[in-house]
C-alpha cells in the first residue's frame, strides 16, 4: 500500500528513511540558486546537463529504496523528481529576483553624497570607526546633480558618527557625504559627514530603545564595579559583538569556535529551552512550544535578523506546528523547509558566508555526523559519541567553503568545541539570571556577577589556550573539497561494513 503522506520521510525495512521532499526540493533550490551565473550568462546548455544529473540523483535514491518497475516505485520517484524540479524552477527564481550591484543613476566617479534608509544597526569596527548597510534612495552628484538610486550599499561611518546613529538604529533614514569606490569587496562608500534626516518608524523605535536599555544592564550598573563579562554576554545574547575583548574574539577565531559567538539555533535553543522549562508544568508542552515560538519571533525581532539566527527561528517554528499536529517531519525535512522559506523571502540573503555556512553546518550535523555517530555507538559514552560526531560532520561539509573564504582551517574546533560550547551555554543562562536579578530587588546580583566573573575567566582561559593550536593553511577549496568527498566515501564504507558485521553478530545470539 502507498503512503500518500509526503510530508515525512518514508521508512525502509531496516530502519533506514527515503528523505521527505522537502529535503529534494531544498537540493534542487540550492543547485539552481548557486548556479544561476550559467543563466544570467545564457550558458544553459551547461544548466540543462546539471539538471539531468539533478534528476537522476533522486532517481538512484529511490531505487536504492524501491528496486524493480513497481508501482510504489514509480509513484516515489515521481514524487521526488517533482520536488527536485520544484526546487530548480524556485532557486532560479530566487536568484533572478534581486540585482547584485548598484544602480547609482549617475557615473560613479561623479558620486559625492548618498541618502538611504540604515538596514541594520551600525557595528564599531576597530579604531572606533563603523559600518553600516544602507538601502539607496538617492545619490548626489558634483554640481549638486541629484539622481535616483537602488541597491543595498556598505557605508563606512566616522567615529563621531556612530554613537548618534546606534541611538537612532535601524529604520532611519539619513545622508552622507564621502567618497564612493568600488574595490574588490565590492561597491562601499567612505562618509565624511553624517546627517539623520528621519527617525526610524515607532516600531523600530522601540526596538532600538530596548535594544539599548538591555544593553546598558551588561555595561552599566550602579554600585557595581567593572562589569567584566558584560561584553561576552551582550555577544552572546544579543549579537552585539562591538566591543568585545579583540583578544578574545580572535581566540574564539583561532580555536576554530567562532560559530559560537554568532546567533544561532544553539543560542535559540538555550533562550527557548528556559521559557519552556519555566512554563511547562503550568501549561503543557504544546502551549509552552507556542509561547516559545512568540518569544522567538519577538527576540528575532530585537536581536537582528542574522542569517544563521532566521535559520534557527524558521525550524523552531515549522517544529513548532508539527508538535501541534499540523506537519509531520523531522530535522533534515525541517533544515530544507527552512532554507526553501529563507530564500523565497530573503533572496540576497543566500549569498552571504554565514547564511552558507550555517545552512552547511547543520546538513552535516544531519547526514555525515549521524553516519558518524552510529560507528561510534557502543563504543564511545552516548554523550560524547553525539557532541563529537556532530562536530565532525559540520567540520568536514563546511571545510571546502571555510578554505574558499579564509584559506585556513582549524581541526582544534573539532575539539574546542565540545569544551565550549557547553560552558558558553552555562555563561548564557547565568547571564540570564544575572540580567532577571538586575530589575529586582534583591542582592542576587551580586552573586551572580561574582560566579559570571569566574566563568567568564575560565572560557577566556580555555580560548586562549585552544586557539594556540596551529591551524592548516591551504591553497584553495580544491583540495578540501576532494578530501571532504573520500572522507565522506570511507564513513559511507566503514558504516556498511559495520552494520554488516553487527548483523551477523546478532544472528548468532
Amino acid at each position: 500500500m502507498i503512503d500518500n503522506d509526503i510530508s515525512k520521510p518514508v521508512a525502509i525495512e531496516g530502519g533506514k528513511k527515503l528523505p521527505a521532499p522537502p529535503v529534494f526540493t531544498a537540493i534542487g533550490m540550492a543547485v539552481s540558486y548557486y548556479c544561476y551565473p550559467l543563466i544570467s550568462a545564457g550558458q544553459f546548455f551547461l544548466l540543462l546537463p546539471l539538471f539531468l544529473l539533478l534528476i537522476a540523483v533522486c532517481l538512484l535514491r529511490v531505487l536504492r529504496y524501491f528496486p524493480g518497475p513497481q508501482p510504489e516505485t514509480v509513484y516515489k520517484a515521481g514524487i521526488i523528481v517533482t520536488a527536485a524540479a520544484v526546487g530548480f524552477s524556485l532557486g532560479i527564481a530566487a536568484r533572478g529576483s534581486f540585482r547584485g550591484g548598484i544602480d547609482l543613476g549617475v557615473r560613479a566617479e561623479r558620486v559625492t553624497a548618498i541618502s538611504g534608509t540604515l538596514l541594520e544597526d551600525p557595528r564599531t569596527l576597530r579604531g572606533g570607526s563603523g559600518l553600516g548597510v544602507l538601502k539607496l534612495d538617492s545619490v548626489t552628484a558634483a554640481g549638486g546633480l541629484r539622481a535616483t538610486a537602488a541597491g543595498n550599499l556598505t557605508v563606512f561611518f566616522p567615529s563621531a558618527t556612530i554613537p548618534r546613529l546606534k541611538e537612532f538604529g535601524r529604520g532611519c533614514e539619513i545622508y552622507a557625504d564621502g567618497v564612493y569606490s568600488e574595490g574588490g569587496w565590492g561597491p562601499t562608500f567612505r562618509a565624511t559627514s553624517v546627517h539623520v534626516v528621519k527617525p526610524a518608524p515607532g516600531l523600530e523605535q522601540f526596538r532600538t530603545s530596548l535594544r539599548m536599555k538591555l544593553l546598558d544592564k551588561f555595561q552599566n550598573r550602579e554600585g557595581a564595579g567593572e562589569i567584566v563579562w558584560g561584553d561576552l554576554a551582550s555577544a552572546l545574547l544579543l549579537g552585539v559583538r562591538d566591543d568585545l575583548d579583540v583578544d578574545l574574539s580572535e581566540g574564539f577565531r583561532n580555536s576554530g569556535c567562532s560559530h559560537i559567538l554568532a546567533l544561532s539555533g544553539m543560542h535559540l535553543a538555550i533562550l527557548s529551552g528556559v521559557l519552556v522549562f519555566l512554563v511547562r508544568r503550568p501549561l503543557g508542552i504544546r502551549w509552552a512550544t507556542l509561547l516559545g515560538a512568540v518569544f522567538i519571533v519577538f527576540y528575532v525581532f530585537v536581536a537582528g535578523s542574522q542569517p544563521s539566527l532566521v535559520r534557527a527561528a524558521i525550524m523552531y517554528l515549522i517544529g513548532a506546528f508539527a508538535l501541534w499536529g499540523f506537519l509531520k517531519t523531522n530535522a533534515l525535512s525541517l533544515l530544507g523547509m527552512a532554507f526553501i522559506v529563507q530564500l523565497v523571502f530573503q533572496s540576497q540573503t543566500g549569498l552571504s558566508i554565514s547564511f552558507i555556512l550555517s545552512y552547511l553546518a547543520l546538513f552535516g550535523i544531519l547526514t555525515l555526523g549521524e553516519k558518524i555517530r552510529s560507528l561510534f555507538r557502543g563504543r564511545l559514552p552516548e554523550a560524547l559519541s553525539g557532541v563529537l560526531s556532530a562536530s565532525l560532520g559540520a567540520f568536514v561539509v563546511t571545510g571546502p567553503v571555510v578554505a574558499l573564504y579564509f584559506d585556513s582551517l582549524r581541526p582544534i574546533g573539532i575539539l574546542a568545541g565540545i569544551v565550549l560550547a557547553p560552558i558558553s551555554a552555562l555563561f548564557m543562562v547565568l547571564s540570564l539570571a544575572a540580567l532577571a536579578a538586575s530589575f529586582l530587588p534583591l542582592p542576587l546580583w551580586d552573586f551572580l556577577d561574582f560566579v559570571l566573573a569566574w566563568v567568564y575567566r575560565f572560557l577566556e582561559f580555555l580560548v586562549s589556550y585552544a586557539g594556540q593550536a596551529p591551524g592548516l593553511s591551504v591553497s584553495g577549496p580544491a583540495p578540501v573539497l576532494i578530501v571532504t568527498i573520500v572522507l565522506w566515501l570511507l564513513v559511507l564504507f566503514i558504516q556498511r561494513r559495520d552494520e554488516a558485521y553487527r548483523n551477523s553478530v546478532a544472528s548468532l545470539e
